[in-house]
């Protein structure tokens, strides 16, 4: 989820506009981490040694290791370990960022320490401290201190991006809540939630987006909106918000019930007057999706 909220830092300092994150982030299927980004994020050659290796391999044709090492900037055995290590994904979009002069290494070098000391991001092989900071992460970029319940406001969330990774893609960015007491549908599905909170729920989009979102939720093809487009957005949402459903009653011994989703097209949505309520942009390569959570 590292790289979903990279994006959104790079958003938030201006340095990439939304076209250009969805057009990088559309990139990342068919490119791979190069050995000279891993060795910057290992702080084992600087910014400038990268950029001396590359100009190199305009009049040589060696690989970027062979060079690195001739050059001392590696050793045999660095370039072995960097090749079989795992990386953190979000490097894959500085890279392509690079790639499509948007930035220069320097730039990413210096993006890269900003983000990860300002996220406390030092271990990515922990899933206890991955949730620990992802959970910093929410904290940081949709400040809900006016939630009364805002560690379950948390939960959600958190659950909603892992489930949009694992049914949908992890190719979106989240972009900034937006407050609202009502919003205007274009499709939407609507799920109430009830019992010892009453929570609103729904996720709305064009027509069109919900032709591409349905395809890959149901990982099948479907042309035209129809039913099954219809369903497999009510699935989806239905999915999400039972799993969340499950984790208030084991995590924080509270139970839900869920209402049958409804569908709202082109119509107002009304919050309920005394609920705190957020739009949650989330920007994918095929159009910007809204969740709506109002508690």
């Amino acid at each position: 989820m590292y790289t979903q909220f990279f994006g959104n830092f790079l958003l938030g300092r201006n340095i990439v506009t939304p076209e250009q994150l969805v057009e990088a982030i559309g990139k990342e299927s068919t490119s791979h981490i190069k050995l000279g980004t891993l060795a910057m994020y290992h702080n084992l050659m600087t910014a400038n040694e990268i950029d001396d290796i590359v100009v190199a391999q305009t009049h040589e044709d060696k690989q970027f290791g062979e060079l690195a090492i001739e050059r001392h900037y590696l050793t045999e055995e660095q370039v072995n370990r960097l090749l079989s290590e795992q990386s953190p994904e979000y490097l894959l979009l500085g890279q392509i960022l690079i790639e499509s002069g948007i930035i220069t290494n320097s730039e990413l070098e210096d993006l890269i320490i900003d983000y990860e000391s300002e996220h406390e991001i030092f271990d990515l092989d922990l899933q206890i401290e991955q949730k620990e900071q992802v959970i910093r992460l929410i904290r940081h970029y949709f400040n809900l201190t006016d939630v009364k319940n805002n560690e379950l406001f948390e939960s959600y969330l958190m659950l909603l991006f892992n489930n949009l990774i694992r049914f949908i893609g992890s190719d979106f960015t989240p972009l900034a809540p937006i407050r609202c007491d009502e919003f205007p549908t274009h499709f939407g599905i609507v799920q109430h939630i009830t019992g010892k909170y009453n929570i609103t729920t729904a996720v709305d989009m064009s027509c069109a987006m919900a032709i591409e979102f349905a395809s890959r939720y149901a990982m099948d093809t479907f042309d035209a909106f129809d039913e099954y487009v219809q369903a497999s957005l009510e699935d989806f949402l239905n999915l999400h918000n039972g799993l969340f459903t499950v984790n208030a009653s084991n995590n924080y011994a509270i139970e839900l019930q869920l209402s049958p989703p409804e569908q709202q097209e082109d119509t107002l949505v009304q919050c309920t007057p005394d609920a705190v309520s957020y739009l949650f942009p989330v920007l994918y390569p095929f159009g910007t999706i809204n969740f709506l959570l109002s508690f």
